[in-house]
């Protein structure tokens, strides 16, 4: 399976960036009303000692135009990896996905309906009652039954059947009960204990001058979910130590956007209108992060993180009075 289960100290592998680049690429939102949020027979396979939780609906985000438009530019290869070393495509066979970090590894656990047809030279392995399939090395997949998947690294793979088969079900209460409080209507969401490690290591490139990664990894708790269904309506928040500490990281974050506007070229009036639509909140220790983006700007934002920001000069634009105008 050539290189597509190995795995890294960190969990890195494909079985996580697929699900990572299928929803998450962007992020960060507007909250609505609350409603049960995580498949239960999913949540019965979360490892207890899980820090991470993201979740992506994956019948209603394969459906919205930003997730269309990122297969249509060829934008997510690792779904054509997975379709291949798998044998089942999640664009056509998976409902939900739920991915569990421990800190170290991902879990990546699947609702759907799978046949798949799986060659030969894969070693299956006897697990408790369970085949596991992988490459001889130290990452797999089992499907417990036609409806039910897991895949990632060995360790944490194993982890999650031990949880499935044990009928305990108060594990991971904590991240789970935080979950379910997530409106129906996001199709991608998660939550963390703790610092967020796993977010802030996997947030897209810093766009311009934004970049979301330091954002996450100077707060804890976490917790972010998002509306792809008409452009990108998110919402990010975490805690900081202490309220000096959150009204800092509420400053530098609005400084970031502020800049990014900043060098924002004048013929480019559709990008002021893009880092209008992001918003900036700290109350004594939390601080939020919303965005509302309309369907009309989604081309402007996936050229933005593509291009690196708003002072690249491919459409040859000048920057605002101000900037300072470097590529």
């Amino acid at each position: 399976m050539k290189q597509h289960l190995h795995t890294r100290e960190t969990g890195h592998c494909s079985w996580r960036s697929l699900a990572w680049r299928c929803g998450l690429a962007i992020a960060l939102c507007v909250p609505l009303a609350a409603a049960e949020r995580v498949d239960n027979v999913l949540a019965q396979m979360v490892p207890d000692n899980s820090v991470t939780l993201v979740g992506m609906r994956m019948e209603q985000l394969k459906s919205t135009p930003l997730f269309q438009k990122l297969i249509a530019q060829e934008k997510l290869p690792q779904l054509d990896d997975f379709a291949r070393e798998s044998g089942f495509d999640p664009r056509r066979d998976v409902r939900d996905l739920l991915l569990a970090n421990n800190g170290k590894q991902t879990v990546l656990l699947a609702r759907g309906t799978f046949h798949p047809t799986l060659p030969a030279a894969l070693k299956k392995v006897n697990y408790h009652g369970f085949v596991i399939v992988s490459n001889g090395k130290d990452a797999g997949f089992c499907l417990l039954d036609g409806t039910l998947a897991a895949a990632g690294p060995l360790p944490v793979l194993q982890a999650a059947l031990d949880q499935y088969k044990s009928g305990n079900r108060n594990n991971a209460s904590a991240l789970i009960s935080r979950a379910r409080t997530i409106a129906e209507n996001y199709q991608v969401w998660g939550v963390t204990a703790g610092i967020g490690n796993f977010l802030s290591d996997n947030m897209p490139p810093a766009a311009g001058a934004v970049d979301f990664g330091r954002l996450f990894r100077s707060l804890q708790n976490t917790l972010f979910e998002a509306d792809l269904r008409n452009g990108l309506k998110s919402s990010a928040e975490g805690y900081c130590a202490s309220a000096q500490d959150a009204k800092a990281l509420a400053d530098a974050t609005r400084g970031m956007v502020g800049m990014g506007r900043l060098n924002t070229p004048e013929n480019q009036s559709d990008l002021l209108r893009l880092w209008d639509g992001i918003k900036v909140e700290q109350a004594d220790k939390k601080v939020t992060l919303t965005t509302d983006i309309g369907q009309d700007l989604i081309d402007q934002l996936l050229k933005l993180m593509q291009s690196g920001g708003p002072n690249h000069r491919g459409s040859g634009g000048q920057p605002r009075p101000g900037g300072s105008g470097k590529p």
